[in-house]
C-alpha cells in the first residue's frame, strides 16, 4: 500500500513540451527534485527503460513519467458513465493486477502526461457546442489514474475549475489515491463528480498494490464531500471470494461511518463484476507471476464483447447473487444514493 504520493524515479521529455509553458515548468520542477531527465523523441516511443528482465522493465516503466504533447485531440466516446473519454494523462503507478490498462498499455506501462491542456480543453468545447443544448460528461479516468499525479501537474486542477465555469459540460474521474488535499479548493461550482474506487479488504490487500490504503481513501472521499464536490464510488472488480458477503458488507459499514450526512443526497455506485479477457490473463500473469487473482475460463461465463473480444464474467447465479447482495447493502447504508449501473 502507498502512502506517499507518487515521485518518478526517471522523467523523459518531448522536445515538442518545452513549447508549452507547462512543459517548461514541470521540466524545471523535476530538474529542481535532482530526477534524472531524458529526452524522447516522442511519448509513443520510449526506449531504453532500464532493466535487464522484463519483469524489472516493466516495475521501472510503472515509475518513469513522460511528458509529451497529445496528437489526437479526437476523444473516444466513453463508458456507460460519459458521452467521452477527456486525455489528461495515459497510464498509472498502481500495481492492480486485474487492471484492464494491462492489454491496452501493452508494451508502454509508463505514464504519460500531457501538457498541451488547452488544446485538449478547446477540443472539449467543441465536443459540448456539436451536442448543446444536452449536457456532455467527459470521463478524466479512462486511461490513467489521473489524482496519482496531479499533485505534480496540476492539469486536473485546471480542467475541475475550466468545467467549474461551463454551461454545458460536467467533468468526472475516479481515483485509488488519497492525495487530494490540492483539489479541495478548486471552484468545482458542483460541476466535476469526484469518484473513489474501493473494494472489500481481500481485493484490496491481494489485487491492489501501489495504491493507497482503503481507509485512507475514504478520508479523502469525506473531504471531497465536505468541500461540496458530488461523490461517487465504483466498486469493482466485484470478486468472489471466501466471505465476499461480509467483506462488502462492511465496506458500506465504513463508508457510511465516515461520510457526512451533506453528502448522501447525490451519491452514485458503479456497480462493475470481475472480467478477464484471455490476452489480459496472458499479460497478468506474466507481469504479476505469483498473483492470487482467479482466472479459470471454465468456471467463468463468455460474454461477447464490442470488437469481437469476448470476457470471461461470473455465471448468471453468482453475477445475481453479487448484485443482489450490493445492491441490498447501498439501500440499507445508503437509501438516497443511486446506482448508475451494475455490469
Amino acid at each position: 500500500m502507498k502512502n506517499k504520493p507518487f515521485v518518478p524515479q526517471l522523467v523523459y521529455i518531448e522536445p515538442r513540451a518545452l513549447e508549452y509553458p507547462l512543459g517548461v515548468t514541470l521540466k524545471k520542477k523535476f530538474k529542481d527534485m535532482g530526477l534524472e531527465i531524458r529526452e524522447t523523441t516522442s511519448h509513443n516511443q520510449v526506449r531504453n527503460i532500464p532493466g535487464d528482465t522484463d519483469f524489472q522493465k516493466y516495475r521501472n516503466a510503472k515509475s518513469t513519467l513522460v511528458i509529451g504533447v497529445r496528437k489526437t485531440l479526437k476523444f473516444d466516446s466513453s463508458k456507460p458513465s460519459a458521452e467521452y473519454a477527456i486525455p489528461f494523462a495515459t497510464g498509472c503507478m498502481g500495481h492492480c493486477h486485474y487492471c484492464y490498462l494491462q492489454t491496452t498499455m501493452g508494451s508502454k506501462p509508463y505514464i504519460r502526461t500531457y501538457v498541451n491542456v488547452e488544446e485538449i480543453l478547446d477540443q472539449a468545447q467543441q465536443y459540448m457546442e456539436e451536442r448543446a443544448p444536452q449536457i456532455t460528461r467527459f470521463e478524466a479516468s479512462c486511461t490513467s489514474d489521473i489524482v496519482g499525479i496531479d499533485h505534480l501537474t496540476h492539469t486536473l486542477k485546471h480542467a475541475i475549475e475550466y468545467f467549474g465555469q461551463s454551461e454545458l459540460g460536467r467533468l468526472r474521474f475516479v481515483t485509488k489515491f488519497h492525495h487530494v488535499d490540492h483539489l479541495l479548493d478548486a471552484k468545482h461550482n458542483g460541476r466535476t463528480r469526484f469518484r473513489f474506487s474501493v473494494n472489500a479488504d481481500y481485493v484490496i490487500k491481494y489485487f491492489e498494490p501501489g495504491t493507497s490504503p482503503l481507509d485512507l481513501r475514504i478520508d479523502a472521499a469525506r473531504k471531497v464531500a465536505e468541500a461540496g464536490y458530488p461523490l461517487g464510488f465504483i466498486v469493482a472488480p466485484i470478486y468472489i471470494h471466501e466471505g465476499w458477503q461480509e467483506g462488502y458488507r462492511e465496506l458500506f459499514e465504513k463508508l457510511d461511518a465516515a461520510l457526512p450526512q451533506s453528502a448522501r443526497d447525490d451519491i452514485t455506485f458503479e456497480l462493475i463484476q470481475h472480467r478477464f479477457t484471455k490476452p489480459a490473463k496472458r499479460v497478468i500473469e506474466k507481469n504479476y507471476p505469483k498473483t492470487k487473482l482467479e482466472m479459470n475460463e471454465e468456471e467463468r461465463r463468455y460474454k461477447w464483447g464490442r470488437y469481437g473480444i469476448g470476457k470471461y464474467i461470473y455465471s448468471k447465479e453468482e453475477e445475481q447473487a453479487l448484485r443482489e447482495s450490493l445492491e441490498s447493502d447501498i439501500d440499507t447504508y445508503f437509501p438516497n444514493a443511486k446506482i448508475e449501473y451494475f455490469t
